[in-house]
């Protein structure tokens, strides 16, 4: 973009990594921050924004109250919260960031094996409260030689089945997308079937993003496969585990235990189940929130955004039809060049 055009304007929904502003500062980006994250509630902030960097929900009204928009970064992998349908009828470019958290999502799924395995946050409480009878109590587990059951293949799937085969685990991965070739090349067996890999896991870890297909994939038809002495792990979308079924499942002792970094309804509410069962290990939807993750995330959402508003096409666009029918960036006139 020329020094004599007016800035483009980029709109930061909620707090992102300052290395992300400062690329977008120094490639002449004029970037602003939103006033409330639910866009849709401040529709005058919209109206003249030509790229929005977004980490939650974008819905239809909010896309619609800005006519400029040239671009949607969404600040992560998953983009069920953005109204993707809606903006590439628009003709406006989705990208998204696959591969800025993955270390950190795939180290926080480990975490959560081994948190819940070794029941580490009771551990933490029995040791504050001096309680010596938690060491001959409560039965733990190694996760050495057991079944870790991948579900879903993209590139936190892969991260995760590489650490966890330095666990020596053994890996069966289930993905309906992932041919049998790329999961043998990281150590990992093709399971013949989700029903099978169920049978089969002693850890079960969902990769898989949010769409109608996908909801609920673990009910309580799929939870009643699973071993009783089975964990299960999401560090993906909430809406992957149907939360009630899961809850029963937990509290009947059909389940060892479950680490979840993500929830259907978030912030978790005060009356879940969840929350007041010990065999439950719970994170705020922190995995790929470490400090390199979020530099790396905000930094990837403003090369991409840059690359839109000079005509480039984006590492990652969610919809790749949208590029050739997409809405171009038109720079505004400057008061100096009208006064010209």
């Amino acid at each position: 973009m020329s020094e004599a055009r007016t800035r483009a304007v980029c709109l930061v929904a909620e707090p992102i990594h300052p290395a992300g502003i400062e690329h977008l500062q120094r490639s002449g980006v004029e970037v602003r921050f939103a006033s409330n994250p639910a866009l849709e509630q401040v529709p005058a902030e919209l109206h003249d924004v030509d790229a929005i960097i977004v980490r939650n929900a974008l819905p239809r009204a909010a896309i619609d109250a800005a006519p400029r928009l040239a671009v949607i970064a969404n600040h992560g992998t998953g983009t069920d919260a953005v109204d993707v349908g809606h903006a590439s009828e628009r003709g406006v470019p989705v990208v998204n960031t696959p591969t800025g958290n993955v270390d950190a999502v795939a180290e926080h799924t480990i975490m959560l094996m081994l948190a819940v395995a070794r029941k580490a946050v009771v551990a933490d409480r029995a040791t504050r409260r001096a309680d010596t009878r938690f060491k001959y109590q409560q039965p733990t587990l190694s996760l050495a030689g057991k079944t870790l059951g991948v579900v879903g293949f993209g590139h936190t799937g892969q991260r995760v089945a590489a650490l966890a085969r330095g666990l020596r685990m053994r890996v069966v991965v289930w993905s309906p997308r992932a041919d049998a070739e790329r999961i043998e090349a990281f150590g990992a067996h093709v399971a013949a079937s989700f029903d099978r890999l169920l049978a089969e896991a002693d850890v079960l870890s969902l990769h898989r993003p949010l769409r109608p297909d996908t909801r609920h994939t673990l009910n309580r038809a799929t939870l009643a496969q699973l071993k009783p002495t089975a964990i299960v792990i999401n560090t993906s979308r909430g809406g992957l585990i149907d939360e009630e079924a899961l809850a029963d499942a937990l509290e009947q002792g059909r389940l060892f235990g479950a680490g979840l970094d993500v929830l259907a309804v978030e912030p978790l509410p005060l009356a879940s189940r969840l929350a007041a069962l010990d065999n439950v290990t719970l994170s705020p939807h922190i995995a790929g929130s470490t400090e390199e993750a979020l530099r790396e995330t905000a930094v990837q959402c403003a090369l991409q955004v840059v690359d839109v508003l000079h005509d480039r096409r984006p590492a990652a666009l969610v919809v790749p039809d949208v590029w050739e029918r997409r809405v171009r960036f038109i720079p505004r006139t400057s008061e100096l060049e009208n006064k010209a």
